[in-house]
């Protein structure tokens, strides 16, 4: 018997280990291979400053959003890439994480956010790993205004959205359980929910208004009162500062348009001056020109005497009285015009 049977147990083996094979053989392509680990890093609340170091790239997605399970292979095409890029890609899922979706304010899906060095960029392209790769290999989120501010993630503000957005994301979780766990009505639970939101409101409202009664310690009535003298002497000081400047603008002024005058003027006298000057050499030539007339016709008058003949002696009344006249009225003439001249300098004069 010890000949050469083998027991239950290994033809049992064997034949499992025959059946493996033949199947392997018969159709290679359904041997089950290991799951390859994703590159993409879960984002939660208390992960998330990771982001403020190095540059990221993160999306937010909901499991039920087409979209965004539309855009899940090219994001993990990316992921494969980042160490080639030097660059990290990160994943928010807003159903899970309602705070980190309130703090980067998302409120359309899927959603797509740069970040280097804790300056945070919206990226607006289509979720594609070309276009991806391209606004991290080109810079193109270099274009991109930042959210800074109250607007960035890490602001103030933002924690305190993040916080409305986890209670929002609480008491829809509550509403979940009262109407599919409980039984109760959608619309009780609603009711419910306005009301212990509003009674809330009103008890935090209370809460701040003790405590900045308490914190805050009012000015005694007569330091308010002096303060709000000094107010107004600052504001009367000011205001009487602004009127000096402008009297001192004003005077300023009025000195220039004197001085303006007083050159005009000058101007004006030195122009008569030099008019004058030129009438009386004006009235030096007449008057020379009139006694070289004269001097000509003196001497003309004894030479046409001594040419006459004693017959041919002609009376010497009228033609000396036309001479005459004639040189008075040269004289005339020549005062009336300088008259004229003078006339008109005193009416152009300052």
């Amino acid at each position: 018997m010890a000949g050469g049977r083998c027991g239950p147990l290994p033809t049992a083996l064997l034949a499992a280990l025959l059946a493996v094979c033949r199947a392997a053989a018969a159709d290679p392509e359904q041997a089950v291979l290991p799951a390859e680990p994703s590159r993409v890093q879960p984002m939660t609340a208390s992960n998330w400053t990771l982001v403020m170091e190095g540059e990221w790239m993160l999306k937010f997605y909901a499991p039920w959003c087409p979209s965004c399970q539309q855009t899940d292979s090219e994001w993990e095409t990316f992921a494969k890439n980042g160490e080639t890029l030097q660059i990290s890609v990160g994943k928010v899922d807003v159903i899970q994480e309602p705070g980190l979706s309130g703090r980067f304010f998302v409120t359309t899906l899927p959603a797509f956010f740069h970040a280097k060095d804790g300056i945070f960029r919206r990226y607006r392209g289509p979720g594609i790993f070309e276009d991806l790769q391209n606004y991290i290999v080109e810079k193109k989120w270099q274009s991109v205004e930042p959210l800074t501010g109250w607007k960035s993630p890490a602001s103030l503000t933002m924690s305190g959205m993040a916080g409305l957005f986890s209670i929002s994301g609480k008491i829809w979780h509550l509403h979940n359980y009262f109407t599919v766990t409980l039984g109760i009505p959608a619309w009780c639970s609603y009711v419910f929910f306005v009301v212990a939101t509003l009674v809330f409101g009103l008890f935090m409202g209370l809460v701040l208004v003790i405590i900045s009664e308490c914190f805050y310690v009012p000015l005694p009535r007569h330091l308010s009162e002096h303060s709000e003298q000094n107010q107004r002497s600052q504001e009367a000081h000011r205001a009487e500062q602004l009127q000096d400047v402008e009297e001192e603008k004003d005077d300023s002024n009025e000195e220039e348009n004197k001085d303006s005058l007083v050159d005009d003027e000058e101007e004006k006298e030195d122009l008569g001056e030099e008019e004058e000057v030129e009438e009386e050499e004006e009235e030096d030539n007449l008057a020379a020109g009139g006694e070289e007339e004269r001097s000509d016709a003196s001497q003309q008058g004894p030479l046409r005497e001594d040419n006459a003949a004693p017959g041919d002696v002609e009376p010497e009344g009228p033609e000396g009285d036309v001479l005459e006249q004639s040189c008075s009225a040269n004289t005339k003439g020549i005062e009336d015009s300088l008259r004229q001249r003078k006339s008109q300098h005193t009416e152009e004069g300052p």
